[in-house]
């Protein structure tokens, strides 16, 4: 792959996410060789670095990424820092002439890459001064990667888009979704498209339930004072659950290309039911961890974390149903749930077909032998921690009789293979560098995502809560179980099962 030659301007240079994801992910770029000497990164904040603190910090960032000492400090050479008020126009003459002096210096074509590892409420200010201070540049690409969340509603991120539209054109724009950039939410696509025993049983005909669960074992750690304000429903289920609904749930585009996969995934948002207030009530669970213990690791409730209100309302943990009207999915419910504090760390998607029309193997002479179904088939894919993906069918037992079991086809990538994996900000700032959005959040996709999710937001919001309910170390209320158990149901993925049978979750 060729060398890509840009101008990385980092918003933000100081802050935890460009040290934890942005510059080890340059750097992997740069080891692999697709940044070479044509490239330059100015990093911004408000704090009076030098060049060479900088530099320093950024070395430090990716001392365990197994570079030489040479390779390092090759690549730390290409950072340049400059305090920066983002409200002072001066300040953004001052980066205009450090970006044209590197853009001669580094040969970088005037191809620049603006990213704000910022507050949302700074999105709009900035790229105004890009426009109005004269950065833009006219001699190669300009493009703007942003984080979420973008806007808090509906009418927010409307106003915020109009702002940030006003100087970049849509294609330019690249809302980042980091889970887009994970390995096995790519391979959604793959699982589906590129086999037929999957996509020809990809409807209603076929499939019972899909079942989508974002679990995390962690508090809200040092976030409280943000989570307090955004929650659960915000802060998960408007972007990546539904970017992963979006995915599960879109027809095949007629070609593999951006704007093919993205004009079928605002279709399948579309297409999901915007419910009453009412309805949103009886679809959707709302939760809030309390103490709990799980083994010998002792955890506080929610309310008692920093930053956070003692009579907060916001929840930590959301369960839902989503019904989407079309052809394809009329009928079949697309469960979601995550949630902090839960049993344990993990990503999945559990596809859980239907039942055989008949049951052969049902003895219903037998008076003495309950008359079960089936277990279903259930194909699983797995996302984080491990990645891969497992089908669960039912074979016979070894033995006299026909007494059926399940067994389960099983494939994990090995820890050397993910290990060695580019890792999803490597992914998508590749792209953002290819100028390929497939993997970032279309303006039409986060509209519609809003618009969902506001009807449920103002439905909880009028209708305060008991918090909490329930106990840290557990997978949620019971009332996300109840949620399933109505429709004949349960959640397929139970890991706090395994920690009651051996006593180590109450």
């Amino acid at each position: 792959m060729d060398e890509k030659i840009a101008l990385f301007t980092i918003f933000g240079g100081t802050g935890d996410l460009a040290k934890r994801k942005l510059y080890p992910s340059l750097f992997r770029l740069y080891q692999k060789g697709l940044l070479k000497e044509h490239f330059a990164v100015i990093g911004t904040a408000r704090r009076e670095w030098t060049d060479d603190y900088y530099r320093e910090i950024v070395q430090d960032t990716i001392k365990d990424l197994n570079g030489t000492q040479e390779e390092i400090t090759a690549f730390a050479s290409h950072f340049y820092y400059q305090a920066h008020n983002v409200n002072d126009s001066e300040n953004y003459d001052t980066l205009k002439a450090l970006s044209d002096e590197l853009n001669n210096r580094y040969q970088l074509e005037g191809n620049h890459i603006y990213y704000l590892a910022m507050a949302p409420q700074f999105f709009g200010t900035i790229v105004r001064h890009l426009k109005s201070q004269n950065i833009l540049t006219e001699e190669g690409f300009d493009r703007l990667i942003i984080e979420k969340p973008f806007g808090a509603d509906y009418n927010s991120a409307n106003e915020l888009n109009e702002e940030i539209r006003a100087v970049f054109p849509e294609k330019d724009i690249f809302r980042i979704d980091h889970y887009l950039g994970k390995e096995m939410i790519q391979n959604i696509s793959a699982i589906r498209f590129a086999n037929n025993i999957f996509e020809s049983q990809w409807n209603n005909r076929y499939i019972d339930n899909v079942q989508i669960t974002f679990s995390e074992c962690l508090g809200v750690e040092d976030r409280g004072g943000y989570y307090d304000h955004s929650g659960a429903l915000k802060d998960m289920v408007q972007n990546h659950i539904l970017q992963v609904v979006a995915l599960l749930a879109m027809e095949p585009p007629v070609a593999f290309s951006e704007a093919e996969i993205r004009s079928e995934k605002v279709k399948a948002l579309k297409a999901i039911r915007l419910y009453s207030e009412e309805e949103a009530l009886q679809n959707f669970v709302r939760g809030q961890y309390g103490a709990g213990k799980i083994e010998d690791n002792q955890y506080i409730d929610y309310r008692a974390e920093p930053h956070v209100h003692e009579n907060s309302q916001i929840e930590t943990f959301v369960a839902g149903k989503f019904l989407i009207d079309n052809f394809r999915w009329s009928g079949v419910p697309f469960y979601i749930r995550t949630g902090k504090r839960m049993t344990e760390k993990g990503t999945r998607i559990n596809i859980v077909f239907k039942q055989v029309p008949v049951n052969v193997f049902r003895r219903d002479c037998d008076e003495n032998i309950e008359k079960t179904d089936l277990p279903p088939n259930v194909l699983t894919i797995y996302i984080q921690p491990t990645e891969g993906f497992s089908l669960t069918l039912n074979g016979k037992e070894i033995g006299q009789g026909f007494t059926t079991s399940p067994a389960k086809l099983d494939f994990r990538h090995s820890a050397e293979t993910t290990a060695n994996s580019p890792e999803a900000y490597e992914k998508l700032l590749l792209d953002g560098l290819n100028g390929d959005g497939t993997n970032f959040s279309h303006w039409d996709e986060v509209a519609q995502s809003w618009r969902i999710i506001d009807i449920i937001r103002q439905a909880w919001d009028k209708t305060p809560v008991a918090f909490p309910n329930y106990a840290a170390g557990t997978m949620g209320p019971e009332a996300a179980f109840d949620l399933l158990a109505q429709d004949g149901f349960h959640w397929e993925w139970q890991p706090d099962t395994w920690y009651r049978e051996r006593g180590k979750l109450d």
